[in-house]
């Protein structure tokens, strides 16, 4: 029995309560799956087990029908006509006893949500209908804005104190990610509001920028003025270990600063070759990916203690004001995240920044392994730490490594000593090496299927994912019909930033 079904079993054992709920679940969804969800986000969280009965025997979902439960269970939740505001929640399918079954971790949400216009609450015998209980709805909104920071509301604050330019490219990223994204036809006050970043308190009735909204999109100004102890310090110190060898004080909105995050990353880290089946990855980028958007989206705002991430021989520590929900050192394997700001992950999630609740954290811990040769340490308290294990190659040694007969560096899964080329500068810093294969056999304006068969590729789904959407992220290629997404004559070219990194590369 593998960790997960044994985990899976002993839930089950506990019995439905206030934060587990069980649906059976044959062939299809019962319809009352999302009055539970949405009283999960709106009280404390909790497992929904779907393909287990009310008293605890599992009963399993038809195998058949796995897939396109799961499909149309995603569909709904992102349907703002049936779950309001839309979430996102990672879905597992788990067997246990051989018997497949979908487990949905439910995070408290900072947001009150509504299930096709109703409110739902969670108690000890289930879900129940709050809508029309006037006091019961007014402490719902209260007990969200007095937990969740983020939901901070500033008057004073309006869209002249946001990066307007930024906002366009935020929109831009997610409609590029996905060509239907409801961002695609807002101005930028609705685009504010449909992410929760422009709110109206139900007491006051005043309307502003939320604290998400100016740390998220702000200005710097504004953000300071707002915020004056925001900072995120980035150190490296290897040589001058009472000082630092170099540092990168970030005082940005976080949309900029993850950007510098990875830049500084990339330009101290190795990213050591590694291939996963027959695509070559960055397990670094993986890993850090994962790391700086956690020191960014679990951040507790109201404390001036400074967020840091320090590279040091042989490891990268971080430190962040938290709002803990536990202390001490937590297993990766069996660690439940909790989101301290849903407002700012929802926001990440949007524009390619971080994972969905979970499976970030799960990449982390697999390839870090690979990378540094241990775990990553994840321990918990008013302030959040987690230590990376490195690798320290030279040049010498990544040498001797290319030199060794028998040693292939294309063995599957196993990361070697031979360090790709690391471009210099912020922009370059942050371009993986599929993207910069991809723009050294641009020529021209060509077709996708042109860029495929010039780089030998097959899988259109991984050329998207690893190639083209992320070189259209960072504005290294464009289209030539930009308002026809998928127009069957649409080719890709090199702009001015991506000419400038293929240049830098011969």
């Amino acid at each position: 029995m593998n960790t997960k079904e044994h985990q899976l079993k002993a839930l089950i054992a506990k019995g439905e309560g206030l934060d587990i709920e069980f649906k059976a679940c044959r062939d299809q969804l019962p319809k009352s799956v999302y009055e539970t969800l949405c009283a999960f986000l709106n009280r404390h969280g909790g497992a929904l087990l779907l393909g287990v009965l009310d008293d605890g025997v599992i009963q399993g979902i038809e195998p058949d029908a796995v897939a396109q439960i799961r499909k149309d269970f995603v569909t709904a939740i992102n349907n703002p006509q049936k779950i309001s505001p839309p979430t996102y929640l990672a879905v597992d399918e788990i067997r246990v006893g051989g018997k497949p079954l979908l487990h949905i971790y439910v995070p408290e949400s900072s947001q009150v949500h509504r299930c096709n216009g109703r409110i739902y609450d969670r108690n000890e015998d289930g879900d129940f209908d709050i809508t029309d209980n006037t006091a019961l709805v007014a402490a719902l909104y209260q007990r969200k804005q007095a937990t969740y920071s983020e939901n901070r509301i500033f008057p004073h604050l309006g869209l002249d104190d946001l990066d307007r330019d930024l906002i366009a490219k935020c929109r831009k990223i997610a409609t590029i990610r996905w060509e239907d994204h409801p961002w695609k036809d807002l101005d930028d006050l609705e685009l504010l509001k449909s992410a929760q970043l422009h709110q109206t308190s139900p007491d006051s009735g005043a309307s502003g920028i939320t604290l998400a909204g100016i740390l998220l999109l702000g200005k710097q100004l504004p953000l300071l003025n707002t915020l004056p102890y925001h900072r995120t310090d980035l150190i490296l110190r290897k040589v001058n270990l009472d000082r630092y060898d170099d540092r990168d004080f970030v005082d940005v909105n976080l949309v900029e600063s993850y950007e510098r995050m990875m830049a500084f990353i990339h330009k101290h880290l190795p990213d050591p070759f590694y291939l996963e089946g027959t695509m070559s990855i960055s397990i670094r980028d993986a890993i850090f990916r994962e790391v700086a958007s956690n020191l960014l989206i679990h951040r507790e705002y109201t404390n001036a203690f400074p967020a840091k991430l320090i590279i040091e021989y042989g490891q990268v520590r971080t430190e962040n004001s938290s709002r803990p929900h536990g202390f001490g050192r937590l297993d990766p394997e069996t660690f439940t995240p909790f989101p301290k700001n849903p407002v700012i992950a929802k926001f990440f999630r949007q524009i390619g920044r971080a994972d969905e609740l979970g499976s970030g954290m799960r990449k982390m811990m697999k390839y870090s392994r690979a990378y540094g040769g241990a775990d990553p340490e994840l321990i918990e308290g008013d302030v959040f730490r987690i230590l990376i294990k490195v690798p320290e190659f030279s040049e010498k040694k990544a040498s001797e490594t290319r030199k060794v007969p028998g040693k292939h560096p294309a063995s599957t899964g196993q990361v070697t000593g031979q360090v790709t080329g690391q471009v210099t500068g912020q922009v370059t810093g942050q371009v993986t090496g599929q993207v910069i294969n991809l723009l050294k056999v641009t020529q021209g304006e060509q077709s996708r299927n042109a860029l495929m068969e010039s780089m030998g590729l097959k899988g259109r789904d991984n050329f998207e994912k690893l190639y083209l959407r992320p070189a259209l992220e960072a504005e290294l290629l464009e289209m030539t019909i930009p308002d026809k997404p998928n127009s069957r004559l649409q080719k890709y070219r090199l702009t001015e930033k991506g000419k400038a990194i293929v240049e830098n590369q011969q």
